[in-house]
């Protein structure tokens, strides 16, 4: 698309206002709105300048000016506003016309940009799989003398006693919400209506479900596309999902693990490799059909996770999830099928075109840029360096590990018990993603910083209630 293209579908759609969108650091959207009557050509070529040292991640208030350029190919019309709007999400430029190194979207595409310079393939798909909540009510607090969360849910299993004028029952069980029909779903309307959203706004969406987890857990596929093709993807998709709850007056979070005693959410990513129209992850014969590449790329994957948990797990809450006994995978090894693995190669109706390995210890408080640019990174070293997963440690595991004896578990990798780990592991592992100036070492470190001074070190400093259970009597 061009200029031009964005004005004609402006007057089109009578559009009234132009949001301009662009992505900070730790993953949330921002945006300023025009009046389409000041819309241009120059506007839409040359993008509007905004104050940098307001967007967490970016720049101190001393060189804050900064443009943001809009993506023509991402045109959104914009289905919650009040008055016809057309969204574009934009890339991140200094004033001189250069492209800003921490904006998230030039990682990404970087990141394309280095895979084919390697020759190594010129396409890497990635389809991830978003879980999240739609809750009723959510209300929390935390001063210097308190702090509480409470969470609510029609469908809970905490429910199943409330007076609700009636009580209808159905409640989802913990553990008990993977498929249930209506009326135990109760949010199959909604999950609908997200859908249909999500196809309007050129989403390919392949199917919708209750997860497992109690209190409105879902999940909602979409089809796979290229790096930063689907990571402009998962912003609009969550955009739509967060405000379609909102119309029906519920909340949807993204958070991994906002109940205790029942699964979190995750985000499974699938991930392949083409050169032209050749897939490079198929081997018929092969440990679940897999090439020698995929091998490769697994290994480079698992070798680097305690570092790539760092994008793509980056919150306190995530290794919440990331624990034994509520389908988490947390072993560093990979195998046929197995959802107790870090790596599961999918093996259920596979051609050649859609031999993929599945990375699922990721959820979705990832900034997608950043975590799927270091997984290509990652895998990209595997293969560079011929890695061999077998050799190095990691599998194939085909058995529940949870269930494995102690002397067989003592083999096997973790993955880090906390963020602070992942953000040492990074600090220690991040010379792979150097290559081919993907990521700098400025951007990382300002992402350890940021993480430890905004969200490790506040989260050490206050009282949490549970302790006053442990500790208050002693």
């Amino acid at each position: 698309m061009t200029a031009r293209d964005i004005l004609e579908l402006i007057k089109q759609h009578n559009v009234e206002m132009v949001d301009f969108r662009i992505v900070d650091v730790p993953g949330r959207q921002h945006h300023v709105t025009i009046p389409a009557s000041e819309v241009d050509e120059d506007m839409l070529n040359n993008g509007i300048a905004f104050d940098g040292s307001s967007i967490q991640g970016f720049r101190g208030i001393e060189e804050s000016d900064m443009v943001m350029r809009p993506v023509f190919e991402t045109a959104y019309l914009d289905p919650f506003m009040a008055v016809p709007t057309l969204a574009l999400a934009c890339n991140v430029f200094e004033p001189n016309g250069n492209r800003y190194e921490r904006d998230p979207r030039y990682i990404a595409e970087k990141a394309e940009a280095y895979l084919v310079a390697t020759g190594i393939a010129d396409k890497a798909f990635f389809g991830p799989e978003l879980e999240f909540f739609i809750f009723d009510d959510v209300r929390y607090d935390s001063s210097a003398h308190s702090a509480f969360y409470s969470i609510d849910s029609i469908e809970a299993m905490w429910n199943t006693g409330r007076d609700e004028g009636p009580n209808l029952g159905y409640k989802v069980k913990n553990k008990g919400g993977y498929f249930p029909v209506p009326p135990t779903d109760t949010q199959q309307d909604i999950r609908t209506e997200m859908v249909q959203e999500l196809i309007r706004a050129g989403i390919r969406v392949e199917r919708h479900h209750h997860e497992v987890a109690t209190a409105g857990q879902a999940e909602i596929n979409f089809r796979f596309n290229t790096l930063t093709k689907t990571a402009d993807t998962v912003m609009l998709y969550k955009y739509i999902v967060r405000n379609v709850a909102r119309k029906y007056g519920k909340i949807a979070t993204f958070m991994p693990k906002p109940i205790f005693g029942d699964n979190g959410s995750g985000m499974h990513v699938h991930q392949s490799l083409f050169k032209g129209d050749q897939p490079l992850f198929y081997k018929e014969g092969g440990y679940g059909n897999l090439s020698d590449v995929a091998l490769h790329y697994i290994a480079g994957i698992l070798e680097h996770a305690p570092a790539i948990l760092a994008f793509s797990n980056p919150s306190t809450n995530s290794y919440k999830r990331l624990v034994p006994g509520y389908e988490a995978p947390v072993n560093l090894v990979f195998s046929k099928g197995n959802r107790s693995a870090a790596i599961r190669v999918p093996v259920a109706t596979v051609t050649p075109k859609s031999a993929r390995i599945e990375f699922r210890t990721p959820d979705s408080t990832s900034n997608p840029y950043l975590a799927f640019a270091a997984m290509l990174m990652a895998g990209l070293d595997g293969i560079r360096r011929k890695l061999d997963p077998t050799a190095l440690g990691y599998g194939p595991v085909d058995k529940n590990i949870y269930e494995l004896d102690a002397e067989a578990k003592r083999n096997i990798k973790s993955v880090p018990g906390s963020f602070e780990e992942s953000l040492a592991a990074l600090e220690a592992d991040h010379e792979f993603l150097l290559e081919g100036g993907v990521f700098t070492k400025d951007f990382i470190y300002n992402w350890i910083e940021l993480k430890r001074s905004t969200e490790v070190q506040p989260m050490h400093l206050r009282p949490h209630p549970y302790e006053f259970h442990l500790y208050l009597d002693l």
